[in-house]
């Protein structure tokens, strides 16, 4: 589909076996991309085995030289969400000369840029970097923080996720096509104006509590009392009757210090000691730290999509002339059922725009990486 007259963004997604000819009906949706000089791709990881071929056709077939992207379990497209199965979605973009930069990708810590970036960051004050990680690398969560405060800007993004290859497209011309074992991505400069959101697929169900005694990973005292004691009470006496039940449904909550909209980041429960009265989650913890925990269900999910697509809508004054949008890989069918309604809901509420983007295995907002929320990145 195109933008509006005079916007600068293309987009189109087909499915198929066959990366080529799935490719050629991305290129033919697409039309003339005379101009452009950026795209965005996304692929699904049943042709994730194919991306060096096909990130080499889009190249040659298109002119366009500089690619970013990755490999999703699903893709997703203007209302539509092409899970688990082949599907690529591309997007094409006509931004002013000199207005983003691809850096090298980061495979260890931020210590400085290479040259070409770092003259790039003279001249130019980016306000967002469009980042794609690699999971499988340990060092992933702390480059996206370094990440941000190198660039002084705005991240968004997710990590990539793949039962096979975990490629990503964020080379220069000249370099390999395909890429794993890092971050990289694309930064813009305040040339490119954006707006983005966050919505989480949780609801809090109790009290904000502090985290007094903990071990690694392993809650030993909330409050001051036995950790399991806490999560009892806040979770009601339904579920604490058979705490098998919470599994997939509560999570802990962990409130970010200082933010002024009660963002907080979800982790996994990931064992329950009911003979010492002990919680683990899915990160390190230490004591002061602030802890809630919070239900994931449908309808918490959609009011909340709900209302960070009612503030985005604010700050349009037409449709976005393009737009990414990262979602969990637990949300999409998982959470809102297999009619594409995530994806439906951004549209029926913003507008028929040229929109890729994938299912995420962790989401890149601000500095931090998250789990079970979307991020929605709208160019203007």
């Amino acid at each position: 589909m195109e933008a509006p007259t005079g916007a600068r963004f293309a987009s189109a997604s087909a499915t198929g076996e066959d990366w080529r000819t799935t490719v050629k009906a991305c290129l033919d949706k697409l039309g003339p991309v005379e101009g452009c000089n950026l795209g965005f791709l996304y692929i699904s990881d049943a042709l994730a085995a194919d991306a060096v071929s096909i990130v080499t056709l889009m190249r040659g077939v298109t002119g366009i030289k500089d690619w970013v992207g990755t490999v999703g379990i699903g893709v997703c497209a203007t209302g539509e969400e092409l899970f688990d199965r082949p599907a690529i979605a591309v997007m094409t973009a006509r931004l002013p000369p000199g207005s983003f930069h691809l850096p090298a990708p980061i495979t260890e810590s931020i210590e400085g840029f290479e040259p070409e970036t770092a003259e790039w960051l003279k001249t130019h004050a980016p306000v967002l970097g469009l980042v794609h990680g690699d999971p499988r690398n340990p060092r992933t969560h702390e480059i996206i923080p370094e990440l941000s405060d190198a660039v002084g800007g705005f991240l968004v993004g997710g990590l990539t996720s793949s039962r096979t290859n975990y490629g990503q497209f964020g080379g220069r011309p000249g370099t390999a096509p395909v890429i794993e074992g890092g971050v990289s991505g694309v930064l813009f400069s305040g040339q490119v104006p954006v707006a983005t959101g966050l919505t989480q697929g949780c609801t809090p169900i109790g009290p904000i509590r502090k985290i007094t005694r903990a071990q690694n990973n392993i809650i030993v005292e909330i409050d001051g009392r036995p950790a399991l004691e806490v999560f009892k009470e806040d979770i009601g006496e339904l579920l604490a009757r058979d705490l098998r039940r919470v599994a997939g449904y509560i999570f802990a909550a962990l409130p970010i210090t200082g933010s002024d909209t009660g963002d907080y980041l979800v982790r996994n429960l990931v064992g329950i000691d009911p003979n010492n009265g002990l919680i683990a989650i899915g990160d390190m913890v230490e004591p002061g730290r602030g802890i809630m925990f919070a239900r994931r269900d449908r309808a918490s999910a959609e009011a909340d999509l709900e209302r960070m697509l009612t503030i985005l809508k604010k700050r349009l004054k037409g449709p976005p002339r393009g737009g990414i949008y990262v979602s969990c890989l637990a949300r999409g069918p998982a959470l809102f059922g297999d009619d594409s309604e995530e994806l439906k809901a951004i549209r029926d509420r913003l507008g028929d725009f040229p929109l890729v983007g994938f299912f995420a295995n962790g989401e890149i907002s601000h500095n931090r990486l998250y789990g079970y929320t979307g991020v929605l990145t709208l160019f203007l």
